[in-house]
């Protein structure tokens, strides 16, 4: 399930297994940066499919289908969600048969599913960390509150970055910002970003995430001793080569028990 904001406050965002906090706090899972949006406004819970609305303030109102919510309400795919001057709609991410369930009770049309998209930023660092942003196109990631993924952060300029799926992965596209954009630690102006793939705007960090990866598998690269140059002095590079095979050595001595 996720939440998708029909007039741009907020990128669209997945709701994670549990609890899900949304209010104007920098740390909520769905950060709203609007005046009357209180620090925690209310908070979806998402158990095995199942989601439900808690309003932990009465006096910081939400409104679920133009009602006024008290308490805990179940939520459903297509619900709007009113979160103060904010609207959210609820939308069902897996896929689906045509059945019965599928049809509008109101109109009879099919009700249109709305594609899992196939690649997703996610947060490892800063503000952003432990959030997942969806990237089903061209998305603005930067400081102002009108760009697609917002960030709170003074490092990242107003419009620092824009990313866009393509076949392998997502186009990366520095904007002019002040402090840089990174690829895996190398400064790009455009770049490729794949899967696994560690993605930094100054010092707030994103992993690249496609559908059936294995996260424990991604590792960030890691730098390599520089080789010596042609015609270096012959003894440093045997001197290399012993040490190295000294150290492999070890290892194999740590790792079979001496």
């Amino acid at each position: 399930m996720k939440l998708i904001f029909p007039n741009g406050e907020h990128a669209q965002a997945l709701l994670s297994e549990g609890v899900n906090r949304i209010g104007s706090a920098p740390d909520a899972h769905v950060s709203l940066k609007k005046a009357d949006i209180a620090p925690l406004h209310c908070e979806l819970q998402l158990a095995g499919g199942n989601v439900t609305l808690r309003v932990p303030d009465p006096t910081h109102p939400v409104m679920l289908n133009g009602k006024v919510v008290q308490g805990v309400l179940t939520v459903r795919a297509g619900d709007q969600i009113g979160i103060g001057s904010v609207t959210a709609k609820l939308v069902a991410t897996e896929a689906a048969n045509r059945s019965a369930a599928d049809l509008d009770s109101d109109t009879g049309a099919t009700r249109m599913r709305m594609a899992v998209p196939k690649y997703v930023l996610r947060g490892v660092s800063g503000p952003a960390f432990g959030k997942t942003f969806p990237v089903p196109g061209p998305l603005v990631i930067g400081r102002a509150p009108e760009c697609d993924i917002s960030i709170t952060s003074e490092e990242i300029s107003r419009r620092h970055a824009q990313v866009k799926p393509i076949q392998d992965g997502l186009a990366v596209d520095d904007l002019g910002s002040a402090n840089g954009t990174y690829i895996n630690g190398q400064r790009v102006q455009h770049g490729l970003l794949k899967p696994g793939d560690e993605l930094r705007l100054d010092a707030i960090r994103f992993l690249l995430v496609a559908p059936g990866m294995d996260l424990g598998a991604a590792q960030r690269p890691t730098a390599q001793l520089p080789l010596p140059k042609q015609g270096g002095n012959k003894a440093a590079l045997i001197g290399a080569l012993v040490a190295a095979a000294a150290a492999a050595a070890g290892a194999a001595w740590y790792f079979l028990g001496g």
